[in-house]
């Protein structure tokens, strides 16, 4: 088959995003274009590799077939160019990261002033939300996701971890008081998670049986809209001890009742889909972050690797 790569990466974006429209508003050109494309690859290829109706696209069988060794063949051929292109001027591209909010704001956008004078090569285009992204129909090259990964179809590698606490700004204790006992907490305005039901669990030291369920006098969806809550006086929140400690340094939060509340660690994972994660420039970005990671873990609360 005389197959053209960028026929092959087209049709697996349509079947990713589901309709020719998607496509190509993603590529910014005509839909007659991609249709064109389409009817080509399935020319060269013999069959009919989509079913078109007015409920939209679906694969047909020898389109699933042919799916599952295009995306093969692209991952083995981005592999390929990245390594040769490494091995003469270090990772390079665009590297499509889904993080958190308040993640992006305190880990990554802090580290890549390093890690382009590292790898100058590299660009990242990053999307910040809470919500677990679908990796492979969103493009996605690395997700930093906390907890356990719960994907048989990724590849995780950890790459840090943290502990979490309570927290108050200096102003909200000097209006409200500071708690001395978990039972004092119910008279306090409490922040609480709107999207993860299990944020608004406060485990108790005495054990995971024993927890603070929190209804919250302000909710949020967002990670990062908590710690900004937080910060400016609205209330107590559990935050990663790894975010906060900075803003302790500063004088921006206090930490509440450490004793009274489970510090089990949680990991921090890099999420990548199967056949990419050899890619020298993602291998790079996880590396780097590794370091970043660690460096804001220790004593001196240093992120400069390297």
């Amino acid at each position: 088959m005389q197959l053209q790569m960028d026929d092959v990466a087209l049709f697996t974006r349509i079947a990713e995003l589901g309709t020719l429209s998607a496509a190509a508003r993603e590529r910014d050109v005509p839909v007659s274009q991609v249709t064109r494309a389409l009817a080509r690859l399935e020319a060269v290829c013999g069959v009919r590799l989509l079913h078109r109706s007015t409920h939209g696209l679906s694969l047909t069988d020898e389109g699933d077939t042919f799916l599952a060794y295009a995306r093969r063949l692209l991952d083995t051929t981005a592999e390929l160019g990245s390594e040769l292109s490494g091995k003469l001027s270090g990772p390079s591209g665009w590297v499509r990261l889904s993080v958190s909010p308040v993640m992006a704001q305190m880990v990554i956008a802090p580290s890549l002033g390093g890690l382009y004078q590292r790898y100058p090569q590299l660009h990242l285009d990053i999307h910040a939300d809470d919500r677990m992204t679908d990796m492979a129909r969103d493009g996605i090259d690395i997700a930093i996701r906390t907890g356990s990964p719960n994907s048989e179809t990724l590849v995780a590698r950890q790459i840090g971890s943290f502990t979490r606490s309570l927290y108050a700004a200096p102003s909200y204790l000097a209006a409200f008081g500071t708690p001395r006992h978990p039972d004092e907490l119910a008279q306090h305005r409490l922040i609480g998670n709107s999207a993860s039901p299990v944020l608004n669990r406060w485990p108790l030291a005495q054990g995971k049986e024993q927890v603070l369920q929190v209804q919250g006098h302000t909710r949020t969806d967002n990670t990062a809209v908590v710690m900004s809550l937080a910060q400016q006086g609205a209330g107590i929140a559990r935050l990663m001890d790894l975010l906060a400690q900075p803003l302790v340094a500063r004088g921006e939060l206090v930490p509440l009742l450490p004793a009274h509340f489970d510090s089990t660690r949680v990991p921090i994972y890099a999420m990548m889909l199967q056949e990419r994660h050899r890619l020298p420039k993602i291998r790079a970005c996880i590396d780097y972050w590794a370091e970043w990671l660690a460096g804001m873990a220790s004593p001196t609360g240093t992120s400069t690797p390297p």
